[in-house]
């Protein structure tokens, strides 16, 4: 008999305040704005007809309170919920706070972009997307994966770039097509894999 293929599902959080503010948030523990919590019940709302068995978050607030809202628009409120610093958002360091546009004119929007979008360069004081990497990874392997080889169905509510990484490493993205990748916020993104995570099929809900 073929085996039963293994769902995953990414959810990145709603808008925060700070995304409104368009500063950079980073390990600041900011929540979401209006549209970051109606977000999140859309996402919710998504997912009504999608059974979960366990889901993954951050130690961050606005990726907590994402979850939490979406578990009680689906009315899965008995959903296990496992908090990890390994799935927070990418440092910032000395960006953290700081509006996007006024970094870009005071270090020039190409050097901003580098920042943000290479690879392996990190901003003063903070992290890459390597770097980030580097600590969501091995959380997956050792610690989802083996929920996901027992048949759960796994949700992950996690940042923009924790789970850049984490796609990255699932669909085989080359470090210059990440920088153009993206995850929307409040859509979940289903991925249907066999036991090896080969990818058998991918789509947004």
């Amino acid at each position: 008999m073929e085996e039963r293929p293994f769902e995953l599902i990414l959810l990145r959080h709603g808008q925060s305040q700070w995304n409104l503010e368009n500063r950079f948030t980073g390990w600041q523990d900011i929540d979401l704005s209006e549209t970051g919590i109606q977000e999140a019940v859309h996402a919710g709302q998504l997912l009504i007809n999608e059974k979960i068995d366990i889901a993954f978050t951050s130690t961050l607030k606005r990726a907590q309170h994402t979850l939490d809202i979406v578990l009680k628009t689906c009315g899965k409120e008995n959903v296990p919920v496992i908090k990890d610093k390994n799935l927070n958002e990418r440092c910032y360091g000395n960006l953290e706070g700081l509006n996007k546009a006024d970094t870009a004119l005071k270090y020039g929007l190409e050097q901003v972009m580098t920042w943000r979008r290479s690879y392996d360069i990190a901003p003063p004081g903070g992290e890459s997307l390597k770097n980030t990497a580097e600590r969501v990874i091995p959380y997956f392997n050792e610690v989802i994966v083996p929920k996901l080889m027992e048949h759960n169905i796994v949700l992950i509510v996690a940042h923009g770039n924790s789970l850049r990484a984490l796609m990255m490493f699932l669909e085989h993205i080359g470090q210059e097509e990440i920088a153009n990748t993206e995850l929307p916020t409040g859509i979940p993104k289903r991925y249907i894999m066999d036991r090896d995570l080969k990818i058998l099929k991918t789509e947004f809900l």
